[in-house]
């Protein structure tokens, strides 16, 4: 089968999701195209059934705003007709699943019908989709599709509540490769960050308000107070500049490190004690479930479909959004007890495997081939 997936290429977690269930495919004898603007930052391999095409948007004076719904439209008419797609898997609802939507339209001029899947991912649905500017294409383009998948069991009631929608959503939720994002020795790596012992928190996040940055700062501050500990801070986004301001001014800096993006994040969480994210709202916590896969539990808010994957008292503590105060004395209360850490990282380990790409994948597969072979 040769599938198209289309995506964007950066670290938010629609485009990881999609990256490595690419790879996934590849690896069991899919021909996989992606269709983007620029490289996927998770293709960072060169594998013989993986094929990239990127987007490219002419700009003409005429376009304040490159028109990049259309030239996405036509580059997947193109490739659907050259390579010989067999089916389209668009992440993200805008504007992938619309252009998706009008590729078919003109190649059923041309006598070919090519079924797309569209997969929800989250500010798709609970921020961008409910602006009265995209609302009626969203939900158009939602329902034009052959199949509707979302990565939580929230997200699907959430799109239910907010959208007319006339077929079944499937969850289908993320996944991690346990393969990559596992337990490994970097005890030299974690002595040059903590060369006295010191407790090591991390958090992954792309730095928006949503993302609820500052309470992981001031979370932070709450634990260094009590214990020598070390902060992660890995990514990027506008809020950061603003929160290396905060650290100076909590007088923290000195043990909180920003890291910008990183790619090998399995080496770093290997040497993290605990994962902080108190998001305003999460569809599923793709960055929370890769971090339980290297052992490390989870302190998060209760937003979302977090809870569907950190579960409160076994692999993390859950709290409402916002309170800092209960995020820093659930922390403690691993950091400052050995033995309970200890079987809170291996609980987050199990509960890591069900979410096994290997467990995923068959799921994606299964629904793939019901479309084709309708």
């Amino acid at each position: 089968m040769k599938i198209g997936i289309v995506c964007y290429p950066t670290f938010g977690g629609s485009g990881v999701l999609a990256t490595e269930l690419g790879k996934a495919l590849a690896d069991k004898g899919y021909i996989v195209h992606f269709i983007t603007y620029q490289q996927p930052v998770r293709l960072d391999s060169f594998h013989p059934n993986i094929f990239y095409h990127e987007v490219t948007v002419p700009t003409y004076p005429l376009f304040d705003f490159p028109p990049y719904e259309s030239a996405l439209s036509s580059t997947l008419v193109d490739v659907i007709s050259n390579e010989g797609l067999d089916l389209l898997h668009v992440h993200y609802a805008i504007p992938h699943a619309s252009s998706a939507y009008l590729a078919n339209q003109i190649l059923r001029k041309t006598g070919k019908n090519i079924p797309f899947i569209t997969t929800l991912h989250g500010t798709d649905i609970t921020l961008v989709g409910k602006d009265k500017m995209y609302e009626s294409v969203v939900t158009f383009s939602i329902n034009e599709s052959d199949a509707i998948t979302a990565v939580s069991e929230d997200l699907k009631d959430e799109t239910l509540r907010s959208f007319v929608i006339e077929k079944e959503i499937h969850v289908i939720p993320n996944f991690v490769d346990i393969k990559r994002f596992s337990q490994s020795n970097k005890e030299h790596f974690k002595k040059m960050l903590a060369p006295n012992g010191e407790k090591i928190l991390a958090h992954v996040s792309n730095f928006r308000k949503v993302k609820r940055v500052e309470d992981v700062i001031r979370t932070f501050h709450k634990i260094h107070k009590e214990l020598p500990c070390k902060l992660l801070m890995i990514g990027d986004g506008p809020e950061r500049q603003s929160m290396e301001q905060l650290c100076r001014e909590l007088g923290t800096c000195d043990d909180v490190r920003f890291l910008g993006k990183q790619e090998k994040l399995e080496e770093i969480l290997s040497i993290t004690d605990l994962f902080l994210l108190p998001s305003a709202y999460e569809s599923f916590g793709l960055a929370a479930l890769e971090a339980m896969g290297c052992q490390v539990p989870v302190i998060s808010s209760n937003a979302g479909g977090i809870p569907e994957i950190n579960i409160h008292g076994v692999t993390g503590f859950l709290t409402e959004v916002g309170d800092v105060e209960a995020m820093a004395n659930y922390s403690l209360e691993l950091l400052t007890n050995e033995v309970k850490l200890a079987q809170f990282k291996q609980n987050a380990w199990q509960q890591a495997q069900k979410f096994n790409i290997d467990n995923i994948v068959p799921m994606y597969e299964k629904l793939y081939k019901s479309l084709v072979t309708e």
